[in-house]
């Protein structure tokens, strides 16, 4: 029942890092988009202190709770239903919203309830990081991540590659504030802004 993305494997590392940074101790972080469960698996087991929420649409939550009953750890939530593009959440607070790799498939409305919901439920100095891909006026985009936009177009024309000062703009709209934008490895990016 459990699935496997290799780019996962591949960034889960990385992205760890950067978490260690800036997480704080005991606290409760919502992944929004855990997918098959592999990062949210990797993240409770090195970061024991602090308790991971899981959630994805509710028919893509079987992975996710085959990693979990693996692992039995008790920093490891039941994975929550969660539909970007409805108006209710089944969470009301978090310190702390990841989300990896999700922005650039769903549509720009589902970015608009996310940033609007994320910015609803933190409280005041918590944390919402994203990972992946962007767009950035200042320079072109890389040829790996043009091809990756093409295919995700034509998979699905709401989806592509996010412009960065648009989800910058929008999160500045909701009292978000950035903290800062790194680059990581294939040309991916992680952010994080903090609620004012």
């Amino acid at each position: 029942m459990k699935d496997f993305a290799p780019a996962c494997e591949r960034n889960k590392g990385p992205i760890l890092n950067t978490l260690r940074q800036i997480l704080d101790q005991d606290s409760l972080v919502l992944e929004i988009g855990s997918g098959s469960g592999q990062h949210v698996s990797y993240f409770a087991s090195h970061l024991p202190h602090i308790r991971w929420q899981p959630s994805d649409l509710p028919d893509r939550l079987n992975s996710i709770r085959a990693y979990r009953n693996d692992l039995g750890l008790a920093n490891f939530l039941e994975p929550l239903g969660l539909d970007l593009m409805q108006p209710v959440w089944p969470i009301d607070r978090a310190d702390t919203v990841v989300c990896i790799n999700t922005i650039h498939i769903v549509p720009w409305r589902g970015v608009e309830n996310l940033i609007s919901r994320v910015a609803a439920l933190l409280p005041i100095g918590g944390l919402f990081y994203v990972y992946g891909p962007y767009r950035y006026s200042n320079r072109p985009l890389e040829p790996s991540n043009e091809e990756f936009d093409r295919w995700l177009r034509a998979r699905d024309h709401q989806s592509g590659v996010r412009d960065f000062d648009a989800v910058n703009g929008l999160a500045r709209r909701h009292g978000l504030t950035l903290v800062d934008d790194r680059p990581m490895p294939a040309n991916n990016r992680s952010i994080w802004w903090v609620k004012n």
